[in-house]
């Protein structure tokens, strides 16, 4: 990389190539299931129905779609990204720590449903905090994405790099 590099950093308003807005589009899906996930924990808080079954079901939903979108970011986006910012710490290091914290929540969710069909009121309100947990990660994790990584991004990006981003995340 040539010159000074604090131009890739500026805070003014800018408008994203295709790719980087294929990504942006995949979090407007994901904050509703998350809406819904956190709507059924408060529902197993309140012991209304089969709320708890339901959030497990819903969890393997979400879980499918997170991890598409995840992979793509981790692969593709921040691969290319590193070729300016390096690989130890910085931007990336912390996106991919926030990727594996959301990942570890829902994960060890999963598997504790998984590993015992049959829960107390107190265990199921104790397991769906771990969602709750992955939600405020999650919704802090993507406006991080939208302000700060992608703008970041577009600004580094040739125009050659935004065509290959855009051929990779549409594949």
């Amino acid at each position: 990389m040539q010159g000074c590099s604090s131009g890739m950093f500026g805070n003014g308003p800018v408008t994203l190539s295709d790719g980087l807005n294929k990504l942006v589009s995949e979090h407007v899906p994901l904050r509703n299931s998350l809406e819904t996930l956190v709507s059924l924990c408060k529902q197993v808080e309140e012991e209304q129905g089969d709320s708890f079954e339901v959030l497990i079901k819903e969890v393997k939903e979400f879980t499918t779609n997170l991890d598409y979108h995840s992979e793509r970011e981790e692969t593709i986006l921040f691969r290319m990204m590193e070729v300016y910012l390096g690989k130890n710490g910085g931007p990336i290091a912390v996106m991919e720590y926030e990727h594996e914290e959301a990942h570890g929540f829902i994960n060890k969710f999963l598997k504790i449903v998984e590993d015992n069909p049959q829960f107390s009121r107190k265990e199921k309100i104790t397991h769906s905090n771990l969602i709750e947990n992955a939600y405020h990660t999650l919704i802090s994790h993507f406006g991080k994405e939208e302000q700060v990584l992608y703008p970041m991004a577009e600004r580094m990006f040739t125009e050659e790099e935004k065509e290959l981003l855009k051929q990779k995340v549409s594949e």
